[in-house]
Parts: C-alpha cells; structure tokens; sequence
C-alpha cells in the first residue's frame, strides 16, 4: 500500500511532466535514491522524519515536491482527531517546501500516532489563494520522552561520509534492542552541495530506517562546514536547542558540541569566511553554564557527544582547541563519558592521569570493514557502551558504575 494518498488521476499526469523535466538536466552529482513523485500534483518527496522529542512535544519534518500548507494529525489512537500546523508570528507557516510543526501539549512517555499532510498552492495573491491537490503519509507512531524514566537508550553513527547504505545496514546491527533516539556524530557527508544530497544521503535514508518512529539528533562534524550548502545545513534539522544542546534522558544528562572545523580559520582553503575559534570559545563559556545547572549536578551520569575527540585524534589545530578549551571543563565538573569520531579508527580510551579523567569512546570510520555502531544504556546504577562492527559483532564495551 502506498504511503501518499491523493485527489485524482489528473494529478499523475502533471507529477509525470515534472518527473520527465527533471530528469533532463542535472541538478545533482549524486545518485537519486529518494522518493519518486507521486500521483498528485504535490507530493512527499521525503518524509516524516522526527526530530527534537522532549517531554511534551516532538518536532516533524518533510519536504514536498511545490509549495504548500502543511500540518501534521495526531491522536492517542490510529483515529487521530487532533491537528497542528506551524505559526510565525501570527502568520501559518505555509508556501514552503521544507516543513517543520512541532506538535506540543503532549504527555510524557507516551505513544501518539500521527501523519503529515500538504496542500499545494497554485496560487498566491494578495486576496486571493487557490489550493491544489492534497498528499498524506500512512499513519506512524511516535513516544515522547518520560523525564522519570528509569533507564534510556541510544545509538551513535559517524563518519557516514555519503554512503547512505550505511545508516540502514548499521541500524540492523541493533536488533531489537530497544532505544529512544540516534544521534549522528558528524561527516554524515563529505561537503555539502544541495539539498537534493541531503535527502538522498541523510533524510531519506534514516527515515526509510528508523527516524518515521524514532528521532534523530544532528551535530556537524568538519566535513559538514564545507562546501556552498553549508550554511543552508540548518533548514532542514532540528535540535533541542541549536547547533549544539543539551538534553536529559532518564539518568542521563547529555551535552552535544559541535566542534567545527580541524584546521586553523586562516588556512587559505576558507578564503577567510569561517571563524570557528570563536564559536568553541561561546560553547566552552555556554557548557560550563550547564554543567553546572541543577538537572547536570544531580544526573546519574554525565555524557558529551562531540565530533572531534580533545586526545587521539593527532595534534592538528580543532583536536588541540578542543583539548584547551573542553577538557578542563570535562575533568573539572566530572564528565563520565565522551563519544566521538573522527579518526575512523574505533577505540575504548579509559581515563589517562594527568591527562583525562574521563573514558573516550571513538566511533570508526566509513569503509566497509571500518563502520561501527555505537550503543549507550544507562539505569540508575551504571552506564554501559558498546561498539559494533560491520557484522554486528562487539568490537570493545565499556561499563561506568552510577557515583
């Protein structure tokens, strides 16, 4: 059965003509593997996909082939019942592409059902609006998070570096082990240049996989601060917070950097329009604030996602910043745990004296026979990791008890 439901049959031919147009020019040097067009003059060219989930609420986005109105349906059964669209200062978000509703007012820990709909708008005049067709996902399921919860689950991916196979055949790896969200730990590409490369590299993978039921969190890694669709990259996620964040899982309090580039600002390559020094300098003042809230201090366990490691990851410029800048704070407010990447070599660092007092976990690389899964569980009495391999074997584990 089809995900996308629609109007008529005129539509088809409409969606045919695009198609047909589009596939005469090139828009991309990327393989398409996303979502064709549908039968209906709009369609969900990618999508659901779920991203910042707290408590109450749950961002979703999709991507429609024109320019529409869209809203998400929702209820506690598959009837639905309820609807919510986005509004921007008094105005519905609406005449877009690229969507995002974040549907609030829920209950904690609980399952929902929903699907997301769009209206496409042929027309757009000062007093006068005409609709087009209107395309619907299947119905989904999705949980929020439950602040009490006794134990939370999570899985690591980096280093994808555009092979969207990858996110697919590591997620199996997984089974049926339960977990409440992925969290993509930098160089999911090699440069940015479309956004046709991030559905078809990013978006519609992890949805064909998991992120329709599951969220996804995104921070860059150095690769994604390269190339003309850099700083684009934003549109089209969501983070509880921004660029980098922190969120609380059960036992967990978990901070994500994002430690821009590897190379000095002023490596001629940059052409003098990047200036990252100064954004980890903000993170290090912004992470000592919330390592010391409340919610970090009485945490089980406290946890940083970051996509260049502060050791092992040589002495170049964003390693030796990252070092300077983040360590101190990881020792000084006991960080039980770091997850990186980066090097694409995996490997389990425990605490080094003198130099870190906390374990450094390394996630592997893109190549086959190199790509890991990370899985991290705690509950209230210990924090446990483990990194799988490209056959899903366990490649190295490491357990942390509660303090």
């Amino acid at each position: 059965m089809s995900d996308f439901s629609t109007s008529n049959r005129r539509g088809f031919i409409y969606a045919l003509a695009q198609l047909s147009a589009l596939s005469a020019i090139s828009l991309s040097p990327f393989k398409v593997l996303s979502a064709p067009l549908r039968n209906a003059s709009v369609s969900i060219i990618t999508g659901p996909y779920l991203q910042a989930v707290s408590p109450t609420s749950m961002s979703i986005r999709w991507i429609t082939s024109t320019n529409s109105y869209g809203w998400v349906e929702y209820g506690e059964t598959e009837a639905l019942g309820n609807k919510a669209h986005a509004v921007t200062d008094g105005l519905v978000n609406a005449h877009t592409r690229i969507h995002e509703v974040v549907v609030s007012g829920l209950e904690p820990g609980r399952q929902y059902y929903y699907r997301i709909g769009s209206k496409e708008i042929l027309d757009f005049q000062p007093y006068k609006l005409m609709y087009g067709e209107t395309a619907h996902s299947a119905v989904y399921t999705l949980q929020t998070v439950d602040p009490k919860a006794i134990q939370t689950n999570w899985l690591v991916l980096n280093d994808i570096h555009d092979r969207p196979h990858s996110f697919g055949e590591l997620i199996r790896h997984n089974g049926d082990a339960p977990y409440d969200f992925v969290f993509l730990n930098g160089d999911m590409f090699d440069y940015q240049t479309d956004e046709q490369q991030l559905i078809d590299h990013l978006i519609h993978p992890c949805t064909e996989a998991f992120a329709r039921k599951k969220p996804f969190l995104f921070v860059r890694g150095n690769h994604e601060t390269r190339g003309k669709f850099a700083r684009q990259l934003k549109d089209y996620f969501t983070n509880p917070g921004g660029q980098y964040f922190s969120i609380e899982a059960g036992p967990v309090f978990a901070v994500a950097l994002d430690t821009g580039e590897d190379k000095p600002d002023t490596e001629p390559v940059y052409a003098g329009i990047v200036d990252f020094d100064h954004y980890r300098m903000q993170q290090a003042i912004w992470l000592e604030k919330q390592l010391q809230l409340k919610e970090a201090r009485k945490a089980r366990f406290r946890v940083v996602m970051m996509h260049i490691p502060p050791f092992y990851s040589g002495d170049w410029h964003g390693t030796m910043h990252c070092r300077k800048l983040f360590s101190p704070l990881f020792d000084r407010y006991r960080v039980d745990l770091v997850i990186a990447g980066h090097t694409h070599k995996h490997g389990i660092h425990p605490p080094v004296k003198g130099e870190h007092s906390y374990p450094i976990v390394i996630g592997g690389g893109p190549k086959e026979g190199k790509r890991t899964l990370i899985q991290v569980s705690a509950n209230a009495n210990q924090l446990a990791v483990k990194i799988l391999g490209d056959t899903g074997a366990e490649l190295g584990e490491y357990t942390i008890s509660s303090r």
